[in-house]
């Protein structure tokens, strides 16, 4: 067999639809466009979500809520449970973020106070929940926050 000997599986290949070629063909005159209008013009292009001059489904729907989303802080969070199984003295986001706890020492920081604490452990973050700073606090650790 030669490279030129290859042809495409049978079946598997189709003419392409020749359009507006008589009206003998079944696609002559408009060319299975239609009359008239947007779609039957050269060059259309209708976005995937316009509805043909419809008012469209999200201008239709009521606005509700409120979304902070320009002035939110967004936090890493890590819980207690987590820090309780490092054996450090001192945390802050460097080692987390060595450690692969956090993605980014660079981003803010937040501890939450889900589990217990059984040793003394100085943290530096960026925010602590109350039940957090309670619980280093029981244990004999320091909370700092940046």
């Amino acid at each position: 067999m030669k490279l030129d000997e290859l042809k495409p599986a049978k079946g598997s290949t189709k003419n392409t639809k020749r359009l507006g070629r008589g009206p003998g063909t079944g696609w002559g005159r408009t060319s299975g466009r239609g009359n008239k209008g947007a779609g039957q013009r050269s060059g259309n292009k209708k976005r995937a979500w316009f509805e043909g001059g419809q008012m469209p489904l999200l201008r239709r729907l009521p606005k509700r809520g409120f979304s902070n989303y320009r002035f939110r802080k967004e936090f890493q969070i890590v819980n207690l449970s987590t820090l309780e199984l490092l054996d450090t003295k001192k945390i802050d986001a460097n080692s987390l973020a060595e450690k692969g706890i956090i993605k980014s020492a660079f981003e803010s920081l937040k501890i939450l106070g889900n589990g217990e604490l059984t040793k003394a452990i100085e943290i530096t973050a960026n925010a602590f929940s109350k039940t957090a700073v309670e619980k280093i606090e029981k244990a004999g650790g320091k909370a700092i926050q940046q």
